[in-house]
C-alpha cells in the first residue's frame, strides 16, 4: 500500500516524534519493535487488513527510531520514555476511547503504558514474555551489539551479536540512539501485571523460542487470552495466523 504521511507532535520534553495513520473508525494504536518504525505494521503486518475492518490505524515510531528524532544525549532517554511518549500520543491525539497494540518491545511499552494508567477497551501484546517484560535489556544480545557499533569496536564474527550487528547496520539503525533506547527500558514486576484489568490478547510464535514465556505472561494478567500461530519471533507476524488472531479479538469473538 502507499505510505501513509508522517505526521509529528512533540514529546513532553519536546523532542519531536512521528506517526502515521491508515484508515477510518475505532482508533488503533500500534507499536512497533525494536530498530523498526511504524512501517513495520504497514510492510509486514495486518495494518492494512485492519484499516479495512473499520480500523484508524495508528502508527507511531519510537524515538530513536524511523521518522523520529534520534538524539544521542542520555538525556533524552529517561527511564519509561517510550511510555512516555505513547501516553503523549494518545493525549495528543485527544483518544478516549481505543486499542491498543504492540510487537515485541512494543508489546512491553504497551504493558508499560497500562502500568503507567492508559486505558485502551482492549490491548494486544504479541511476540513479548514474561521473562523479558521482568527485567532490562542491560547485558542482552542487543545491547552488546549496538556498544560495540558504537564504539567502533569488532565483534566475534559468527556469534549472535555479529548477527544483531548486521541486522541493525542492515536496517539503517542509529546505534548511538538505540543504545540510549535499551538503556531506558524498565522492569515490570508481576505484581503490576496482575493488577492490569484490560482485556488482552497475548499471541506469539510457535518457534519464537525467545519469548517462550508468552504464556506464562498470559497467566499472569487477569483478562488475558493466550494464543500461538505460525511462526518465529520475525515470521510471525507476517503470516495470516497473527492477522486472523488480532482480528478476532478486536471484532470479540471468541477462540
Amino acid at each position: 500500500m502507499s505510505d501513509p504521511r508522517v505526521h509529528r507532535f512533540a514529546a513532553r520534553d519536546g523532542v519531536e516524534l512521528a506517526f502515521r495513520e491508515t484508515g477510518h473508525g475505532r482508533p488503533l494504536v500500534l507499536l512497533h519493535g525494536f530498530t523498526a518504525s511504524g512501517r513495520q505494521w504497514l510492510d509486514h503486518g495486518p495494518a492494512a487488513v485492519l484499516a479495512a475492518d473499520g480500523h484508524r490505524v495508528i502508527l507511531p515510531d519510537f524515538r530513536g527510531h524511523g521518522d523520529s528524532a534520534r538524539p544521542h544525549d542520555p538525556a533524552s532517554y529517561p527511564a519509561d520514555v517510550l511510555a512516555d511518549d505513547g501516553l503523549t500520543l494518545i493525549d495528543w491525539l485527544g483518544l478516549d476511547d481505543y486499542d491498543l497494540g504492540g510487537y515485541s518491545l512494543g508489546a512491553r511499552a504497551v504493558l508499560r503504558m497500562l502500568v503507567r494508567g492508559a486505558r485502551p477497551a482492549r490491548a494486544i501484546v504479541a511476540g513479548q514474555g514474561l521473562a523479558a517484560v521482568r527485567s532490562t535489556a542491560a547485558n542482552g544480545t542487543n545491547h552488546r551489539a549496538l556498544t560495540a557499533l558504537a564504539n567502533g569496536d569488532a565483534v566475534e564474527p559468527g556469534s549472535a551479536e555479529a548477527e544483531a550487528a548486521h541486522w541493525i547496520t542492515h536496517l539503517g539503525g542509529d546505534p548511538r540512539a538505540l543504545l540510549q533506547v535499551l538503556n531506558s527500558l524498565v522492569a515490570t514486576p508481576a505484581g503490576a501485571l496482575r493488577r492490569l484489568e484490560t482485556a488482552t490478547l497475548v499471541v506469539v510464535g510457535d518457534r519464537d523460542h525467545d519469548h517462550a514465556s508468552a504464556e506464562a505472561l498470559a497467566a499472569v494478567l487477569p483478562r488475558a487470552r493466550f494464543t500461538r500461530v505460525p511462526g518465529d519471533h520475525w515470521s510471525a507476524l507476517t503470516g495470516p495466523g497473527f492477522a486472523r488472531a488480532v482480528r478476532a479479538f478486536l471484532a470479540g469473538q471468541s477462540g
